[in-house]
């Protein structure tokens, strides 16, 4: 049996819609999920649901409506209510939804394998716990998630796509006198996490970090770990490559196509093919088919993103740059895998500030780029050893400016959510200290 015949439901709400409006764009999702959480060392809670979600978009001469609910089975009145919200909407410039393409529909991260069961979950408790244990810290909380979904699009120019996907996911955190250490993981697949080296991570920061010691105020070479150049990034960054804030004068890349935004060594690109990467897929939550996306390469500003509203309103093409935060939310402009690349080297050979995370990034101007943050985890690492740890310090600059001073790169990268990134180096930052 085909798979579209368990959804026919999808073909009936299409037919009524086009009655009434132009167009209709239908986003179903389903799946299970499993999620245990730690309160010190004890299971605290745990829960397994079954989810659906139907969201749909209408379009009627320019103006666009949507609705969503959790109960497929009244998609009547979800389609009534997306309907009647297109008609309060201001009519724009509209290209139209696509029609469909011969994808692959090979999933591109999904493990069918994957039991999604409490068991499975309270193993990587089990784990994460194993791991905490190697480190003379207090586990404060934990947590374990495994998920499959199956996400069907379907549009009334004939689109008919489905995609399944499945993640896993852990965390610890820990304390060991005033220090606190905190790690994480996820993965697409239960072959690539690995929560005994989560745990043993979190441990080490927290037990480590008890002992650190003051430095004065001066300029240091400084190696973000992925997950501090993270907040960074995408606090700043990467919203200025977004085609909607570059068009409403929100972005400081706005008037910097071909270009240099960052130092040569550096490209950053979308990668929705990526094979195993946590946003893989092969079309966009509004059908579009996926491609690589080059922003920047060797430096220089090459491309805004762009989802079918934001290109329609101004002339431009969609890069298939549509994301849904849920199938609640209509579509907006975003990305599937967002990786930074460039020639890599060995960045922790020589003496150097390593900040695991900071804090604060969050009021970094997304304007002007402009950041003061604080370290988490610091230390003195040579050698690609940790060597002593670093009670405090603010690190002050701006965002845009730091990618012009990069120095390097590391060999290996880490997922941060949807961002893949190595840990960069930049030489000489001003660092305030004690």
């Amino acid at each position: 049996m085909r798979w579209w015949v368990a959804v026919a439901w999808i073909e009936e709400l299409i037919r009524e819609a086009e009655k009434v409006v132009d167009e209709v764009e239908v986003y179903y999702v389903e799946g299970t999920s499993v999620s245990a959480d730690l309160k010190k060392k004890q299971v605290s809670l745990a829960t397994i649901s079954q989810d659906c979600g139907l969201g749909i978009r209408t379009i009627h001469k320019g103006q666009i409506g949507s609705s969503s609910t959790n109960d497929p089975g009244r998609w009547r009145e979800c389609l009534k209510a997306a309907v009647a919200s297109g008609k309060f909407a201001t009519p724009q410039e509209w290209t139209g939804l696509p029609g469909p393409e011969p994808l692959d529909t090979t999933p591109l991260a999904f493990d069918a394998g994957m039991q999604i069961e409490p068991g499975t979950a309270r193993d990587l408790l089990d784990d994460l716990l194993e791991g905490a244990a190697a480190h003379p810290a207090d586990v404060t909380s934990g947590s374990a998630g495994l998920s499959s979904m199956k996400v069907t699009l379907a549009n009334n120019h004939g689109i008919r796509y489905s995609d399944r996907s499945t993640s896993v996911s852990v965390s610890l955190e820990a304390i060991h006198g005033q220090s606190t250490g905190y790690e994480f993981g996820h993965e697409w697949s239960m072959d690539r996490i690995d929560p005994v080296a989560v745990g043993e991570r979190a441990t080490f920061f927290a037990c480590e970090s008890a002992d650190g010691k003051d430095i004065p105020t001066g300029d240091y070479d400084v190696l973000l770990s992925p997950l501090a150049y993270a907040e960074l990034l995408g606090n700043v960054f990467v919203p200025a490559l977004n085609g909607r804030n570059v068009q409403a004068g929100r972005s400081r890349l706005a008037q910097s196509l071909s270009q240099q935004v960052a130092n040569p060594m550096i490209s950053m690109y979308d990668d929705p093919l990526l094979p195993g990467a946590d946003g893989s897929i092969r079309w966009d939550a509004e059908g579009t088919p996926t491609k690589r996306l080059d922003l920047i390469k060797d430096g220089l500003l090459c491309a805004f993103a762009y989802d079918l509203k934001t290109a329609s309103r101004y002339g431009q093409k969609s890069t298939a740059s549509a994301v849904r935060g849920g199938f609640g939310g209509a579509p907006t402009i975003g990305h599937h895998n967002f990786v930074v690349d460039g020639k890599r080297e060995t960045v922790d050979d020589e003496r150097v500030l390593y900040v695991h995370n900071i804090v604060g990034a969050h009021t970094a101007n997304p304007m002007s780029g402009e950041f003061s943050v604080e370290f988490s985890n610091a230390f003195w690492m040579e050698g690609g050893e940790f060597q002593d740890p670093i009670r405090s310090a603010m690190f002050s600059g701006n965002v845009f400016d730091l990618h012009h001073v990069i120095s390097g790169l590391s060999r290996e990268s880490r997922a941060v959510g949807s961002l893949i990134l190595p840990s960069v180096k930049i030489n000489k930052q001003h660092i305030i200290g004690k």
